[in-house]
């Protein structure tokens, strides 16, 4: 087992790098410094025996685990953008009116299909709190936070799917 002091030298040494390594992954620096302290924030709790190869091993899987939740977030980001609270639009006709309540329903459906805590979490991330002021809100460790929400936000996507799927059906 490694002592504290040896993962805290190793993220001093690793810090840089797998930052660098991560931001060439997704794009974005903030992002990448979050995902590799979830690396260390992982290293801490399962004190890899190859530390190097270890880390760099996970720096991968969650930059691929970003990349696919991209995906989820942009069809979440849609969903909430057609929320008639976030957007108004005094011009629409009664078809746009009645497509937009049925979208509405819909998405109201995909979050109560949620459990408290998923939407909670999401809720929250939604309304602009920081992962940190999440983690205080809900109780959950701040590691756990973005798992949760990357969760959360997958299956708000599908069960929205599943209802857009059994809507269309029973129009049919």
């Amino acid at each position: 087992m490694r002592m504290p002091d040896e993962i805290e030298r190793l993220y001093h040494a690793m810090y840089p790098s797998v930052v660098r390594f991560l931001y060439r992954k997704v794009w974005d620096p903030d992002r990448a410094e979050d995902l590799a302290q979830e690396v260390f924030i992982r290293a801490m709790a399962h004190r890899p025996e190859k530390p190097r190869a270890w880390i760099f091993a996970v720096a991968a899987n969650l930059a691929r685990d970003e990349a696919r939740a991209a995906v989820r977030r942009k069809k979440h980001l849609t969903l909430l953008t057609n929320d008639p609270v976030a957007v108004s639009k005094p011009d629409i006709s009664p078809h746009e009116a009645v497509e937009r309540d049925e979208q509405l329903t819909q998405v109201q459906e995909a979050l109560d299909a949620l459990s408290e805590r998923d939407r909670e979490v999401l809720l929250l991330w939604d309304a602009g709190m920081s992962y940190v002021e999440i983690a205080q809100q809900t109780g959950l460790a701040v590691g756990a936070v973005g798992t949760t929400l990357a969760r959360a936000r997958r299956r708000l996507v599908e069960a929205y799917d599943k209802n857009e799927a059994e809507h269309r059906a029973a129009r049919s």
